[in-house]
């Protein structure tokens, strides 16, 4: 090699040798801001999952529905005193078959209203009775409180509790919302909690829920004059939506980041998407007083998938509720019970009125 290139390769070795530790720094702080070491740190979910509160707590529900709440190993570690700042008290004056918990943001108007107009219409069945409320929490701003109550006043459906209505409080407003349902609407066989970005059919959710484990398939048989099982027991737990098996996302890039000190574990227990699900009146029963005994975590759908595992009620997959929004054409929403992402509502509102006029809806 000529004596000039020899010097010029050694100056650039040079250059590479001078910069090589920053390069291998930044690889370093790449590397631990995606969360790539953290795996190797991470619990085995199968083997070693404990959650807090770290006893049995179906055991613990027994002693507080029976007024031993407070007996070692069973101490609440959650309080849940968020005020009750609107209601209605006669919502449920009478048995129903479904209660409709709807997840709603405060400045969401038009979508309660169009809701209030479809798929949350009280009075759409007369052989099948259901009552719809949404759930709220509170805002510092002063005119738009005042616009939530006169709300109330006219359509006597919103239940508000004293927190914060924010993303991060997702948890709070599920929990408390399965707490006014257990408190003040007890006599419901079936809860169907949704957010308001959803289309729903009521009717394909009653159809399911006559069976769930067959459905539609048992629709077909029907026509074809054959007969199906689908009385299912009153006392059946049921905690039914889209259901996920996945990882605890690492990279602190992720709006859903989540540290080894909140959940150290290498997988989350099954959860159903925090979208659309049901509860029969066992699993809200247990889910409510399960609540005192867990400790919180800020995405609800996780939280609920914690309460379940805890207290060994499996989720049921139910495809036909769609986390997404599904791909719509007259047809092909002939069996959906509920799909995501229907923020715009004139859309909903025709969608809904088309499915309805096919009797889908």
């Amino acid at each position: 090699m000529p004596v000039k290139d020899m010097a010029y390769f050694m100056y650039n070795l040079f250059r590479l040798k001078k910069y090589l530790k920053y390069i291998f720094i930044i690889i370093l702080f790449l590397i631990y801001y995606f969360g790539v070491f953290t795996h190797f740190f991470e619990l085995d979910y199968f083997t070693d999952f404990e959650y807090p509160l770290g006893t049995n707590i179906s055991k613990c529900i027994i002693n507080m529905r029976s007024g031993n709440s407070d007996q070692l190993p069973c101490i609440k570690i959650n309080p849940f005193e968020y005020d009750l700042l609107l209601a209605n008290n006669n919502k449920c004056d009478k048995n129903i078959h479904l209660l409709i918990l709807v997840k709603s943001s405060l400045n969401n108007f038009e979508r309660r209203s169009v809701i209030r107009k479809t798929w949350g219409f009280e009075s759409r069945f007369s052989d099948v009775f259901t009552k719809t409320v949404f759930v709220l929490g509170k805002s510092y701003d002063i005119d738009l409180e005042k616009r939530i109550t006169d709300e109330h006043k006219q359509y006597g459906d919103i239940v508000q509790y004293d927190f914060i209505d924010q993303y991060f409080n997702n948890t709070i407003k599920t929990l408390n919302a399965i707490k006014w349902a257990s408190t003040h609407c007890n006599n419901s066989r079936f809860y169907f909690f949704s957010d308001d970005d959803m289309y729903v059919s009521i009717k394909n959710l009653l159809r399911y829920l006559r069976n769930p484990f067959e459905y539609p398939h048992y629709l077909n048989q029907e026509i074809k004059g054959k007969q199906s099982q689908h009385n299912l027991p009153s006392d059946i737990e049921l905690f039914t939506g889209y259901v996920f098996n996945s990882y605890p996302l690492r990279h602190q890039i992720s709006k859903w980041y989540v540290s080894l000190n909140e959940y150290p574990y290498h997988m989350w227990p099954p959860y159903v998407t925090a979208g659309a699900y049901v509860l029969s009146h066992a699993v809200l029963i247990k889910f409510h007083y399960g609540s005192y005994y867990t400790k919180l975590f800020r995405f609800d759908d996780i939280y609920l998938g914690l309460l379940a595992k805890k207290l060994n009620i499996s989720p049921l997959h139910c495809k036909y509720i769609y986390f997404y929004k599904k791909y719509y054409s007259p047809s092909s929403y002939k069996y959906v019970i509920a799909s995501h992402g229907y923020d715009n509502t004139e859309e909903l509102y025709n969608v809904w009125l088309e499915q309805k006029s096919y009797g889908n809806a």
